[in-house]
């Protein structure tokens, strides 16, 4: 595997991260509708989204169009696992379903 790929799986993990912490801010009461959007937890979740996306874009030279646009579903396992650690969701049969056709598809992508 070539630097590009894991350089992908590590903005995939910096998306998912971004992710649980804009969902943890939404369930959290605030003061304002400005505290609602200018808290530590929102502007580190989208200051987390824009980095991910500035090395997502640097991957597209090392990975190609479609290699960038198949390893994208990685953050939605990234997150179904976070959310079940953070905020105890539960891993239904449709979720692993899900996973497991993700997979399934960089498997064939990759393995092909």
């Amino acid at each position: 595997m070539n630097t590009s790929f894991w350089l992908m799986v590590f903005a995939q993990v910096l998306a998912a991260s971004a992710q649980i912490l804009l969902k943890k801010s939404a369930g959290n009461k605030h003061s304002s509708f400005i505290r609602e959007y200018l808290n530590a937890l929102v502007i580190g979740g989208y200051a987390l989204l824009a980095v991910s996306m500035v090395i997502v874009i640097f991957c597209f030279e090392g990975l190609g169009y479609m290699g960038v646009v198949i390893m994208e579903p990685i953050a939605y396992i990234l997150v179904m696992f976070l959310s079940r650690i953070i905020f105890n969701e539960k891993i239904t049969a449709r979720k692993i379903a899900g996973m497991l056709l993700i997979l399934g598809g960089l498997v064939v992508f990759y393995a092909f």
